[in-house]
C-alpha cells in the first residue's frame, strides 16, 4: 500500500496544494511553523478520519475559512482508491472512499494502516496510563473491528453511567434497577476489551523484544510489558456494586478498563523510574517499530510510517540504526519531516537512501531536485 497523491484545500496553513508522491521515502523540509507537520496531520486524517495532534476538526480549518478538504489517492493490492475527508461548520465532517460516504467513521479505520512517530512520544513512558491506553487502543483498532466497536460502546456507556451517577447524587437517591441496566452494558463491552488487551500484550511483546535487542546489540537486557487492570483479579460487576457509594460521591465510575495501564519494565524494574535516557529512547523506538511489525503481520501489508522531527530526539547511534532498517527495505512508504534540511539529506545520502524531497515554506511546497 502506498499514497500516490495528496491534495489539501484550506487545511491548516494550506490554501490549495497538491503533492504527487514518487518512490517510497518523502522528506518535507522547512523551518518550524512552515507547515511540515500539517502534511502528516492530513495523512493521519486519511487513515483515522481525524487528526493526531489536533482532534478538533474546526481547529484544522485554515484561518478565515469555514471548511477544509483532504483528498488522497492510494494504491492498494493493485487497485487505486480515492479517500476524501471534508469538514464544514454547516455540514460537519464527511469521509468517502471512491465516492461512497461512510455511515460510520469506524468502518474506515484499519483500511489504510499507519504508524506515527512524533516528538512527544516519550510521554508514553513518562506520563500516566491514559497515554498508553490511547497508544494501544489506536493500534488494536486498526486490526480488530470487534475491539473498535466495543471500545466505542464502552466509552459511550461510561459517559452515560457517569451522567446518571451525577443525576442520582443531585437527587439524593439511588435507583438500583437503573444502575444495573447501565452496568450490564458496561460489563459486557468491558470484559471483551479486557480479554483482547490481555491477548494483545502476549502477541505484541515478542515484536518489541526483537526490535529492542536489535537496538542494543550485544547487551543482555530483558524488557517486559505488564498489563494492569481492575478486572485482573476481580469480577467487574461485583466491583461496580462495591464501589457504587464512592462512585455516587465522586460522580464518576472508579473501576473498569478505562483505568487500565501498561507497565514497561527493564530487567524487572520500572523503565520510567530506573531506565537511563538511552534505555528509554531505545525502548520507545522498539515500541514504535513493533507497531509497524504488528500491523504488517495482521494486515498482510506494510503500513505507512510518519516520522515527525524525530532526528531532534535521537542521537547519532539511533539515527544510524534507523537508517540501517530503512536501507534493508524493512519498511514501506515513509514520510519524514525535519526543520534542518541539511541534516536529513546528509543522513539519507550517507545511508545510500534515495528520497523525494520537498521544501516547505509558509504553506507552500516546492520539490527539490
Amino acid at each position: 500500500m502506498r499514497l500516490e497523491k495528496l491534495h489539501l484545500v484550506n487545511f491548516k496553513n494550506y490554501a490549495d496544494v497538491e503533492v504527487h508522491l514518487e518512490g517510497t521515502i518523502h522528506c518535507f523540509l522547512g523551518k518550524n511553523g512552515s507547515g511540515k507537520t500539517n502534511l502528516l496531520e492530513a495523512i493521519h486524517y486519511l487513515s483515522f478520519t481525524k487528526g493526531s495532534f489536533y482532534s478538533n476538526d474546526l481547529a484544522n480549518v485554515r484561518q478565515g475559512q469555514d471548511q477544509f478538504f483532504i483528498n488522497g489517492l492510494f494504491e492498494k493490492n493493485g487497485k487505486r482508491l480515492e479517500v476524501v475527508c471534508s469538514f464544514s461548520q454547516e455540514e460537519k465532517k464527511k469521509v468517502m472512499e471512491n465516492g461512497k460516504e461512510y455511515n460510520r467513521f469506524s468502518e474506515h479505520i484499519g483500511k489504510y494502516p499507519l504508524v506515527l512517530v512524533a516528538p512527544n512520544d516519550i510521554e508514553v513512558i513518562w506520563d500516566g496510563g491514559e497515554v498508553r491506553r490511547k497508544l494501544f487502543d489506536t493500534l488494536l483498532a486498526q486490526v480488530d473491528k470487534v475491539y473498535l466497536e466495543n471500545l466505542i460502546l464502552y466509552q459511550a456507556h461510561l459517559r452515560q453511567r457517569n451522567s446518571l451517577l451525577k443525576m442520582l447524587a443531585e437527587r439524593g437517591s439511588v435507583d438500583r434497577d437503573l444502575i444495573d441496566s447501565y452496568d450490564e452494558k458496561l460489563v459486557s463491552s468491558g470484559n471483551i476489551l479486557y480479554q483482547k488487551r490481555l491477548d494483545f500484550v502476549q502477541q505484541y511483546l515478542p515484536f518489541v523484544t526483537s526490535r529492542y535487542n536489535f537496538l542494543v546489540k550485544g547487551l543482555t537486557e530483558i524488557i517486559d510489558i505488564q498489563y494492569e487492570s481492575d478486572l485482573k483479579k476481580n469480577d467487574f460487576k461485583k466491583e461496580l456494586d462495591l464501589k457504587l457509594d464512592r462512585d455516587m460521591a465522586l460522580g464518576r465510575t472508579t473501576v473498569g478498563v478505562h483505568r487500565d495501564d501498561f507497565l514497561f519494565t527493564l530487567n524487572g524494574y520500572e523503565l520510567k523510574r530506573y531506565g537511563s535516557q538511552g534505555q528509554q529512547k531505545s525502548f520507545l523506538i522498539a515500541l514504535k517499530l513493533a507497531e509497524f511489525d504488528y500491523l504488517a503481520v495482521k494486515n498482510g501489508s506494510k503500513p505507512l510510517i510518519l516520522l515527525d522531527d524525530i532526528f531532534d530526539k535521537l542521537d547519532d547511534e539511533r539515527i544510524h540504526q534507523l537508517m540501517e532498517l530503512i536501507t534493508d527495505g524493512a519498511f514501506g512508504q515513509i514520510f519524514i519531516t525535519d526543520a534542518r534540511p541539511g541534516r536529513s539529506l546528509e543522513v539519507l545520502k550517507e545511508a545510500g537512501v534515495k528520497s523525494q524531497n520537498f521544501s516547505v515554506e509558509e504553506g507552500s511546497l516546492a520539490e527539490l531536485f
